[in-house]
């Protein structure tokens, strides 16, 4: 039965518990066998709290309400946090120190209502400003599919441990593309809600002005849908507000959708260097089995994703809030912070933010605005209803892939960076919602994401078009090597 239940969705877990035919305790339980056996080979999970969800489950009886309840979770390691419970934002000083925090956000507080039961947290890179979870903290997370491979950043090591089957859902967010590139890495579903869908206090407001949303990664489509349920909603204080859906995710995703107007992005950007061939043949499939399943597909994407500016106004923007970021870890620790606290790439960072002047900030918060209207402009005026493009323009490469190298400025770094999440990015910026789904793999046994954004506020046209993809090419059965 163990085994079993690691194949099961979350959804599929909550309804055994639901109906009494196997307790939370027992699949708490094997939860923790299978993060036991595995976690040492993969290195995702890191804070175990078994004892304390031990006792959550055995609170959990059959009939419960909650879509998820006794179902086995992971936290991740960055901006949500539980009251008293320890976080180190994937950074040693902070892991030495025994960080606890103060207060629960209230994501986390949702999926606790939602009968989510966290057996600890997921390793991310140092504070999450890479696309691999490699820390001197933590080590380095594995890629299920190739041990030695990225698992993604910064929701890497709940990529991973997902992908693994250690538990069947956990938690994500997503300022650049951390939701959707772990997903791509790791062959799961991964989706970035639209701006304002979810929150990010009481202790944020606005991460990164505006570009962080939360969410999960998952392995199916309605299990995806369940979560953002479970943590959409306007809190007291929040800066921004999504048009909260007609009906619930979970009652209408896996109704058909109409018949759409695809838009369809099988290169990369102008100033890009280009994509891999495994990566166009991913889109360009996804391109036929979407006219199969009867839309209208064409060569065609916003304009504006051609403009150069829009790394430099994120970088601008990213290396401000890392600059900020350390004045507040600088306070918690009670001393200044130096260059041997941290990888070059996050100091990198920092002392680029604290060059940056308000003037400069607000310029590139001017330019958010101005890509974000080009780009709602092509769905609106342009009449498309999605966009599908690569989730990345290649698979996962091996680690140390987007490290400084020895002989290296941090800006080569930072360059690999920027060429991989090219695709995911923009939507961080403009807001709108954007989903990996994992319809290839390539010749080498990598998965290969296929990302689909929609026009704002619409999560619900992205999950009918995943469900839909979901059926006709199922992906449930893929399993990496390194697996439960």
């Amino acid at each position: 039965m163990t085994a079993e239940l690691a194949n099961l969705d979350a959804t599929a877990q909550a309804a055994l518990a639901a109906s009494g035919e196997i307790s939370a305790t027992e699949l708490i339980d094997a939860a923790i066998e299978r993060i036991e056996r595995l976690n040492p080979a993969l290195n995702c999970v890191i804070f175990p709290r078994y004892e304390r969800a031990r006792a959550e489950a055995a609170a959990i009886r059959p009939g419960a309400s909650a879509p998820f309840a006794g179902v086995p979770f992971l936290m991740k390691d960055l901006i949500q946090t539980v009251a008293g419970e320890p976080f180190s934002w994937g950074w040693k000083p902070f892991k030495d120190a025994a960080i606890t925090a103060r207060t629960t956000s209230h994501v986390a507080a949702k999926f606790r209502a939602a009968g989510l039961i966290s057996l600890g947290q997921t390793t991310v890179p140092e504070w999450g400003v890479s696309l691999s979870t490699e820390t001197a903290a933590w080590g380095a997370t594995h890629n299920p599919w190739a041990r030695g491979h990225a698992s993604g950043g910064s929701s890497g090591g709940a990529a991973a441990a997902v992908a693994a089957r250690l538990v069947p859902i956990a938690h994500a967010n997503d300022a650049g593309g951390s939701i959707r590139i772990p997903a791509a890495f790791c062959g799961l579903v991964g989706l970035k809600p639209s701006r304002g869908r979810t929150s990010l206090g009481p202790a944020h407001a606005d991460f990164w002005h505006g570009l962080c949303e939360e969410g999960v990664v998952a392995r199916s489509v309605r299990d995806a849908a369940a979560a953002l349920d479970a943590v959409s909603g306007y809190m007291p204080g929040d800066p921004w507000m999504a048009p909260p859906p007609a009906r619930l995710f979970a009652e209408t995703f896996s109704d058909p959708p109409s018949e759409l107007r695809i838009g369809l992005m099988d290169r990369a950007p102008q100033f890009h260097p280009g994509i891999d061939a495994e990566a166009a043949t991913a889109v360009a499939k996804a391109g036929m089995l979407m006219e199969r399943l009867g839309h209208r597909v064409e060569t065609n994407y916003p304009p504006a994703l051609d403009d150069a500016r829009i790394n430099s106004a994120f970088g601008r923007v990213v290396a401000a809030g890392e600059a900020r970021q350390a004045a507040t870890a600088a306070e918690m620790l009670g001393r200044p912070l130096t260059a041997e606290d941290f990888d070059p790439w996050t100091w990198f960072l920092i002392e680029r933010g604290r060059r940056v002047t308000a003037t400069d900030y607000l310029a590139a918060c001017d330019w958010f605005n101005e890509f974000s209207r080009a780009a709602a402009n092509w769905f609106a005026e342009d009449g498309f209803d999605l966009l599908a493009t690569p989730a990345t323009p290649s698979p996962a490469p091996p680690h140390r892939y987007f490290k400084v190298g020895a002989n290296e400025k941090p800006g080569a770094a930072g360059a690999r960076l920027n060429q991989m999440s090219v695709f995911t990015v923009p939507w961080n910026i403009s807001g709108l919602p954007a989903i990996s789904l994992p319809l290839r793999m390539t010749a080498k046994g990598l998965p290969m994401g296929v990302q689909f954004v929609a026009p704002y506020g619409r999560e619900d046209l992205l999950l009918k078009v995943a469900a839909q993809l979901e059926a006709a090419e199922p992906w449930s059965s893929l399993r990496p090597p390194t697996c439960a």
